[in-house]
């Protein structure tokens, strides 16, 4: 049996009568664009965190987007953010006419260097793009005090951070925005695509929803420019609700493969050698992915195959050193940490769902493998 990173049959094969049933109600609602499912699922996302609003949209890629476009910016700004990211988090920012300026990231946890932000902060500045990556926060008290003192928003990108909390408060409401992608493999997946962001602030969420209808604020009628086509599915939504109500039991079922990860290689870890992931203090972890690192990442992903284990390395290559952003003159060496752990790190298989044998089956493979590399 071929092994990959991400399965979600095992999932379905429990929830198919749901999933079912939600396509059903859907279909024989009558409305099958922006009604019920939608209006539902963005009242019960948004207090699920707490908040009073909530967007459904099309895809993580636009609730990007349509929240930088929703907090005030465009051509001529900067927004600051990471390389360690997948794309999207920097094709949103470059959508709208800004300019990305990166950080580099810490080795212990991959994520955003916060000491490094306020010394990237120029006149053009307008927004702070923290990444909660692979599964856990940012430390955002930092980034709170220098978007309050240099007169910044905050947008948390909130893609592979669903549930996921920061000394208590979920990711996703410490920002003045906040932007989810519902991509099938996410915490909180659908059977597509689709998206959300969630606000605190009412003006922002009107923002929202007339970006995401064509700049309409009333049916036909448009009230800014430029508009997007960018609805969530009312299919998706009405998945996406009923999966909500499970999302806890989905990260539990997630940390459970972690420890059993920690428990069974935990005397084959250690300096210049494999690395797990760590969780930072006031943090919980939702292992989105489960990334680990080794030296000799490359070599073990190519023994691995041998045994028909196929891993992903999110991501091997960092976003300034990609062609299609070379116009912004960031050159190789300017991340260093950022562009050495892109030679390091890979996933192993992580979903809640994922079966112990085939887990042991991975784990026991990869220790014969790390004996002889």
């Amino acid at each position: 049996m071929t092994t990959r990173v991400w399965d979600y049959l095992p999932e379905y094969a429990v929830e198919k009568d749901d999933i079912l049933d939600a396509v059903q109600k859907v279909f024989e609602s009558g409305q099958l664009v922006l009604g019920e499912s939608v209006k539902g699922f963005e009242a019960e996302f948004a207090a699920y965190h707490g908040l009073p609003y909530a967007t459904g949209v099309d895809n993580g890629t636009n609730a990007l987007k349509l929240a930088l476009e929703a907090l005030g910016v465009g051509p001529g700004d900067e927004v600051i953010t990471v390389s360690n990211t997948a794309a999207p988090t920097v094709v949103a920012i470059v959508g709208t006419g800004a300019t990305p300026v990166f950080v580099d990231v810490r080795e212990k946890d991959f994520l955003m260097d916060t000491d490094q932000v306020e010394a990237a902060v120029t006149p053009r500045t307008k927004v702070l793009l923290p990444v909660h990556l692979y599964g856990q926060s940012v430390d955002m008290e930092p980034l709170r005090r220098i978007a309050d003192k240099h007169g910044l928003k905050i947008l948390e990108d909130c893609a592979q951070s669903h549930g996921a909390r920061h000394h208590g408060r979920l990711t996703g409401t410490m920002g003045d925005a906040a932007a989810f992608s519902f991509y099938p493999t996410k915490v909180l997946g659908a059977y597509g695509d689709g998206g959300a962001v969630i606000t605190a602030d009412e003006e922002t969420d009107r923002a929202m929803k007339q970006l995401r209808y064509y700049g309409m604020d009333k049916v036909y009628y448009v009230v800014r420019s430029p508009g997007h086509n960018s609805r969530l599915d009312e299919v998706q939504a009405e998945i996406l609700r009923r999966k909500l109500t499970r999302l806890d039991a989905y990260i539990a079922g997630r940390n459970a493969v972690a420890r059993r990860y920690e428990e069974r290689l935990a005397d084959v870890t250690g300096p210049g050698g494999l690395q797990l992931p760590t969780t930072n203090p006031g943090n919980t972890h939702v292992y989105y992915v489960y990334v680990v690192r080794h030296p000799r990442r490359d070599a073990i992903i190519e023994a691995l195959k041998a045994y028909d284990i196929h891993l992903n390395i999110s991501y091997p290559w960092p976003v300034h050193t990609m062609s299609g952003f070379a116009h912004f003159g960031w050159t190789k060496g300017s991340l260093p940490v950022t562009e050495k752990l892109a030679d390091e790190i890979f996933s192993l298989p992580m979903y809640p769902s994922l079966p112990e044998w085939l887990q042991d089956k991975v784990i026991e493979a990869l220790r014969e493998v790390l004996a002889r590399v």
